[in-house]
């Protein structure tokens, strides 16, 4: 059954993370619309258990301090991607956050001897998913076409194939949609579905009353998940997934889920 622990997970094989701790200013990071403001109390409570999580699923963790002059800072999977052949620094979407990507150079360089940069465009890494034979790129109101051209190019100098494709109308980010849970499974909203753009994946539909599980984060043999989203994780427990529930009210506040939140890595592969 797909999800069974022992299996060979290629792409969810990590052994190490990259993270920021969210600052005082996360409060006012971007949002989807007029609902209730985040606590930064609760932010940093859900960030430090998701942290905690990634440890027990065998990473090494490596926290970087907080940037008060970028609110969204935390959300590190947006302004780089990351590989075991080297990083990409990308083009974020919204003018306030283009320039994190130049704060996570020292941290990246620490790590990988390949170390690029996006040359034309604009990338979030949330509309970026990484499947077993190909990078699927979506574009999204973050990311425009030429940046993902641009990406098609970089991902191309790490021996890595790549395909835009044009999600539904409405998703903040591809990931926001739909995120691939073992190498043949996708969790994914009814839109996401009825686009006909993952049929190739077996399509695991999250309820409607719960979109926002489709962002889940599967790390070697845990599948990290909102803890609100009870309909969804009983249909993931039934699928034979180990559920690592983690609080996630307070991010889902600002434009955030769980893929966003940490870079990760296999060192074993790596240059370093």
């Amino acid at each position: 059954m797909a999800g069974v622990l022992g299996r060979n997970m290629g792409v969810f094989d990590f052994d190490t993370a990259l993270l920021r701790r969210p600052g005082m200013s996360v409060i006012h990071g971007l949002r989807p619309g007029d609902g209730p403001s985040p606590r930064v109390e609760d932010i940093c409570a859900e960030h430090d258990a998701y942290a905690a999580a990634l440890e027990r699923a065998g990473l090494e963790v490596h926290v970087l301090p907080a940037l008060e002059d970028f609110p969204d800072g935390l959300f590190v999977e947006d302004p780089a991607l990351v590989f075991p052949e080297g990083a990409i620094l990308l083009r974020p979407g919204t003018a306030t956050r283009v320039a994190e990507a130049e704060t996570l150079r020292p941290a990246l360089e620490a790590h990988f001897d390949a170390v690029i940069e996006l040359e034309a465009g604009h990338v979030d890494g949330g509309d970026v998913l990484v499947t077993p034979d190909l990078v699927l790129i979506g574009l999204s109101q973050r990311t425009d076409r030429k940046g993902a051209k641009a990406l098609a190019d970089a991902l191309g100098r790490f021996g890595r194939r790549s395909r835009i494709i044009v999600p539904p109308p409405g998703m903040l980010h591809l990931k926001t949609a739909v995120t691939l849970i073992d190498e043949e499974t996708v969790l994914t909203t009814e839109a996401c579905e009825a686009s006909g753009l993952f049929t190739r994946f077996r399509q695991l539909v999250v309820p409607a009353s719960e979109e926002a599980a489709a962002n889940a984060l599967r790390v070697n043999d845990m599948l990290l998940v909102g803890d609100r989203f009870d309909r969804t994780n009983d249909l993931l427990d039934r699928e034979g997934f180990s559920l690592v529930p983690l609080p996630t009210e307070q991010i889902g506040r600002i434009d955030a889920g769980l893929t966003c939140m940490s870079l990760r890595w296999t060192k074993r592969r790596a240059l370093h």
